[in-house]
């Protein structure tokens, strides 16, 4: 898989292996010690790849691995790139609040022109969020880019782990 110039959001990738999982798994555990630059954790299946705490920033991603073996010598592994769990939820809870105060704005702009009350301060209300989504958007594509560089580090410590 090559990672071209594209952000997109949450990339995944999956690839066909020549080995079997137990193998592909124990190629992580054996470099989890010795892995500079690149955390290693497994838990059963899965393989998470991260940058180190002290070279973390906001916008650092992470690699989820899932390693899974249906036939012997043939095993499936599914890649998901994304940011660290809470800046996922952060922004997920941004947007969701975002969404809902639109929707209230816009409910209390319908009862004030049905009553044939002012309802200017919710029309600009609702149009504040619109703006808030714009900047929740640019922000999300700023931290992309900003973890571009590490995404490319985790990708290449996988490859490498696999092959090796």
């Amino acid at each position: 898989m090559e990672l071209g110039e594209e952000i997109v959001l949450r990339p995944r990738f999956s690839m066909d292996l020549k080995t079997d999982a137990e193998h592909a798994l124990q190629a992580f555990e054996a470099v989890k010690h010795n892995s500079e630059g690149v955390v290693v954790t497994r838990v059963e299946h899965h393989v998470f790849l991260k940058i180190p705490k002290h070279l973390q920033h906001f916008w650092s991603p992470q690699l989820d691995l899932e390693i899974t073996s249906f036939e012997a010598g043939k095993t499936t592994l599914r890649g998901l790139f994304g940011p660290k769990p809470a800046v996922w939820t952060l922004f997920m809870f941004l947007h969701f609040a975002v969404a809902s105060l639109f929707i209230a704005f816009g409910i209390w702009a319908y009862t004030n022109a049905t009553l044939k009350s002012p309802y200017l301060l919710q029309l600009v209300l609702m149009g504040l969020m619109v703006l808030a989504w714009f900047v929740l958007y640019f922000a999300g594509r700023m931290g992309k880019h900003a973890g571009k560089d590490e995404m490319q580090k985790l990708h290449r410590f996988m490859r490498q782990t696999l092959q090796g």
